[in-house]
C-alpha cells in the first residue's frame, strides 16, 4: 500500500497537466491571447498538485510509525509494562513488530499476538487513510488549477515561482544538513577530546583503540595516538595520485589534442563508463585480482608482501580516478583560446612543442585544480580502502605492507553495538573531523584555484 499514494500523485498531475492544458488550448482556439504559453497552464497543475502531496505523503509517513507505535504501546494490557524502562519497552515494540511480519520466535504471549493483529489493522487503516486523503487533496488541486485557467492568467510566472521556491528550499535543506553534520562531528570530536588528551590523538604514534566497554569486560587501555593512521592514508592516497595523474593527464593531452576523431569518440565513452563503475566493484577488484597478483609477483622476486597491501588499495583507486583527472584536463585544455595553438602553430612550433610551451601552462590552473579535488576524493574514498587495505594501523611508509587508514578505522569503530559515552567510538568522530577538515581545505584551494582559471579564460 506504500507504492499506491505515489502513483494516485503520479496520475493526478498527468491528469491535471491535460486537463489545464486542454483548457488553455480551448481558450487559444477561441481567439482569445493567452498571456502565457500552454505548457505553463499544464506545469501550473502539475506542480501545484506534486508539491504539497508529495510533502504530505513524506510527513505522513515519516510521522505515521511513531502515531503507530504510542497507539499500540497505549492499547496493551494493563500491567504489562509496568516498572520497566524505555529499552525494555522497545524490545517489546520490536517484538511485536516482528511478529506482525511474520517473523515469529519460539512461543509469544497471547497478547502480543493480539497486539501483533491490531498493529496490522492500524497500518491498513493509515494507509487507506493516506490514500483517501492523497486523493481528495490532488482532486482539490487539481480543481482549483483548473478554475485559474484564464486568458490573463500568469501562469509562467506562477510557475517560476513555485520552481523557484523549491530551489530555494532545496538550497536550505542542504545548508542545514551541512550544517548539522558539522555540529554532530564538532560536539561528538569535542567529547572526544575532553577524554583522551589533543596532543595524543594528533602526535601520538600507537593506535589501539580497544578499551574495555563493561566493568566486566577485558581488554587493553586503548592508545588514540592517530599518526600512523593518517600516514596510512597519505601512503594510499599517494599510491593511487602516482597511478592516476601521469595517465590521466597523458590521456586527456593525447586525446584532446593527437587522437583522431573516430578513437575519441571510443575512448571518451570508454572513459566515462569506467567512471560510472560503482566503487564497491573496484574493492572486490582490489582484493580478488590485484591483491592475490602483487602477493604472487613479490613472492617470485623474494619480497614479503602482506594480503593487504597499500599498493593493492592505492592502484586500483589509482585507476578509478583516472577519468576524473582525465576530464577535467580534458575540459581545461578545450577552454584554452583557440587562438593561442593557432598562434603557435603559425611561429613553426610542431603540435607536440605547442602542447608543451603554450597550450598545457595555460591550462595548467584549471589542471591543478582537478588534481586536488581528486586528491580529496582519494582521501575521502571509503569502500575501496575498507575492502582492500589493512586494519591494523603501522608507521610504515612502504606499499607492499599492510596500513589502514581513517576511512577504514570510522567503519571498524563503529560496527556493532556501541554505546557513544566511550572514547573507542567518539574516536570515529574526531578522525571524522580530521578528514572533513583536510578535504574541506584541499577543496578550498582547488576551487579558488579553478576560478583563477575561469576568470582568465572564460
Amino acid at each position: 500500500m506504500t507504492l499506491a499514494p505515489f502513483v494516485i500523485l503520479l496520475l493526478a498531475a498527468l491528469v491535471g497537466y491535460a486537463i489545464n492544458l486542454r483548457a488553455a488550448r480551448a481558450i487559444r482556439y477561441g481567439g482569445s491571447r493567452l498571456h502565457s504559453l500552454q505548457g505553463f497552464h499544464g506545469l501550473f497543475s502539475l506542480l501545484l498538485v506534486i508539491v504539497p502531496v508529495l510533502t504530505l505523503i513524506l510527513v505522513w509517513l515519516a510521522v505515521e510509525g511513531g502515531i503507530i507505535n504510542r497507539i499500540l504501546l497505549s492499547s496493551l494490557p494493563d500491567g504489562v509494562l509496568d516498572g520497566l524502562g524505555s529499552g525494555a519497552i522497545q524490545l517489546i515494540g520490536a517484538e511485536i513488530r516482528s511478529i506482525a511480519g511474520g517473523r515469529v520466535f519460539g512461543t509469544p504471549e497471547d497478547w502480543k499476538l493480539e497486539a501483533a493483529e491490531r498493529l496490522i489493522t492500524y497500518r491498513e487503516i493509515s494507509s487507506w487513510l493516506l490514500v483517501g486523503v492523497v486523493g481528495a487533496v490532488s482532486l482539490g488541486l487539481i480543481y482549483f488549477a483548473r478554475s485559474r485557467v484564464a486568458a490573463e492568467f500568469r501562469a509562467r510566472q506562477r510557475v517560476e515561482t513555485i520552481t523557484l521556491g523549491l530551489m530555494v528550499f532545496c538550497a536550505v535543506v542542504a545548508i542545514f544538513t551541512t550544517i548539522g553534520i558539522i555540529a554532530a562531528l564538532t560536539f561528538e570530536t569535542i567529547k572526544f577530546f575532553q577524554l583522551v588528551p589533543i596532543t595524543e590523538f594528533l602526535f601520538g604514534t600507537n593506535w589501539e583503540p580497544q578499551i574495555p566497554i563493561r566493568e566486566d569486560q577485558i581488554a587493553a587501555e586503548g592508545a588514540f595516538g592517530a599518526v600512523p593512521v593518517f600516514l596510512g592514508t597519505i601512503v594510499i592516497a599517494t599510491v593511487a595520485l602516482f597511478i592516476a595523474v601521469p595517465i590521466g593527464l597523458l590521456t586527456a593531452i593525447y586525446l584532446n589534442e593527437f587522437a583522431p576523431g573516430r578513437l575519441r569518440k571510443i575512448v571518451k565513452p570508454v572513459l566515462e563508463i569506467l567512471a560510472g563503475v560503482p566503487t564497491v566493484v573496484y574493492g572486490f577488484f582490489a582484493i580478488l585480482v590485484v591483491a592475490p597478483a602483487l602477493r604472487q609477483f613479490g613472492e617470485s622476486l623474494g619480497l614479503d608482501v602482506a594480503s593487504n597491501t597499500a599498493l593493492a588499495a592505492g592502484g586500483v583507486m589509482g585507476i578509478m580516478l583516472i577519468p576524473f583527472i582525465s576530464s577535467f584536463a580534458d575540459d581545461a585544455l578545450s577552454a584554452v583560446p583557440r587562438s593561442l595553438r593557432d598562434g603557435a602553430l603559425a611561429l613553426g612550433a610542431t603540435r607536440g612543442e605547442m602542447m608543451l610551451n603554450v597550450l598545457f601552462p595555460a591550462a595548467i590552473p584549471g589542471i591543478v585544480g582537478g588534481v586536488l579535488l581528486a586528491v580529496s576524493r582519494a582521501i575521502g574514498e571509503t569502500m575501496i580502502v575498507v575492502m582492500a587495505a589493512g586494519l591494523i594501523a603501522k608507521m610504515t611508509i612502504n606499499p607492499l605492507d599492510s596500513v589502514t587508514a581513517v576511512t577504514v578505522q570510522i567503519v571498524t569503530l563503529l560496527i556493532g553495538d556501541t554505546a557513544f559515552d566511550n572514547p573507542k567510538t567518539l574516536a570515529a568522530f574526531a578522525l571524522g573531523m580530521m578528514l572533513f577538515i583536510a578535504t574541506l581545505v584541499i577543496n578550498v584551494f582547488a576551487l579558488r584555484i579553478v576560478r583563477k582559471y575561469r576568470e582568465i579564460y572564460d
